[in-house]
């Protein structure tokens, strides 16, 4: 395997893009290979031995997280009726989880993938709770094609990426276009991989080709981002991640053991990263 590492240098540049405003052409964001990844591996999503295992897995750390984040700078007005964006669903593991939550009003989850989302509203129609009007939707779409929010009540509290900006293309427009979504004192909360010869090593070659955890082809180790990289990008964007909002945790899968979270794992393997919005923006 020949490996072309993107360099820090190249990639903070990247994510240094500042830029709010959104076009069509950001519609690249969206690796049609990606895409047609995803679609071949739909028909498992729901499966917790198969292709997927991994995020059902990890699906309870997401939760802790968010909690984590949340109740470090608390705000009375998100304690309930909390609004959730889903960005990059997939099946919906996160999506309905938060949407079976007593402090949860609404869950939308958007994703590129036609067949996925149809795997993810098939299996919400098992639940009666979540046929609740308004409770959970689906939409087949990437977060660039949904309307901008005009006022604060169609943002959102929490809007979430789990394991999606490490295939994308363009990670900075992408980012700044999900930035307008969340509501002021909400959090963007994501997880994705550092980009490290360890992270290679635990990704590309034992998960992929020795232990086979995922699917070959499923990571593409130029396209992981590192924590500072990230701190970086929301440290350059007015009123966000100010006063302490901005915290990321690392997590670990242990074979027989499943994911924990790792003090220190942010700066080499998997980790989460949340950043707020400052309560006095728009």
């Amino acid at each position: 395997m020949v490996i072309r590492p993107t360099t820090s240098r190249n990639l903070s540049r990247l994510l240094r893009i500042p830029t709010q405003c959104r076009s069509s052409s950001q519609s690249s964001s969206v690796n049609a290979a990606e895409v047609s990844h995803f679609n071949n591996l739909a028909s498992t999503w729901w499966d917790p031995y198969g292709s997927s295992r991994l995020l059902h897995q990890m699906n309870p750390l997401r939760h802790d997280f968010i909690s984590s984040c949340i109740e470090s700078q608390p705000d009375p007005t998100s304690s309930t009726n909390r609004r959730y964006l889903d960005v990059g669903c997939g099946g919906g593991i996160f999506a309905e989880s938060a949407a079976r939550l007593l402090w949860t009003k609404s869950v939308v989850g958007v994703d590129p993938s036609s067949q996925v989302i149809s795997v993810a509203k098939a299996h919400a129609r098992q639940d009666p709770l979540l046929l609740e009007p308004g409770r959970l939707e689906y939409q087949n779409k990437a977060v660039e094609d949904l309307p901008i929010p005009r006022i604060p009540e169609e943002q959102f509290d929490v809007v979430s990426l789990f394991e999606v900006i490490e295939h994308i293309n363009r990670p900075a427009p992408f980012l700044s276009s999900c930035l307008p979504f969340v509501k002021p004192g909400g959090w963007l909360i994501l997880s994705t991989i550092a980009r490290t010869w360890t992270s290679w090593l635990t990704t590309n070659v034992v998960a992929e080709e020795v232990v086979r955890l995922v699917p070959r082809g499923t990571h593409d180790w130029t396209k992981y981002i590192n924590e500072q990289e990230l701190r970086r990008f929301f440290r350059a964007q007015d009123g966000w991640g100010r006063d302490g909002g901005l915290k990321s945790q690392g997590c670990m899968y242990m074979p027989a053991v499943g994911w924990r979270m790792v003090p220190g794992g942010e700066k080499w393997g998997n980790y989460f990263l949340g950043a707020r919005k400052d309560p006095t923006r728009s």
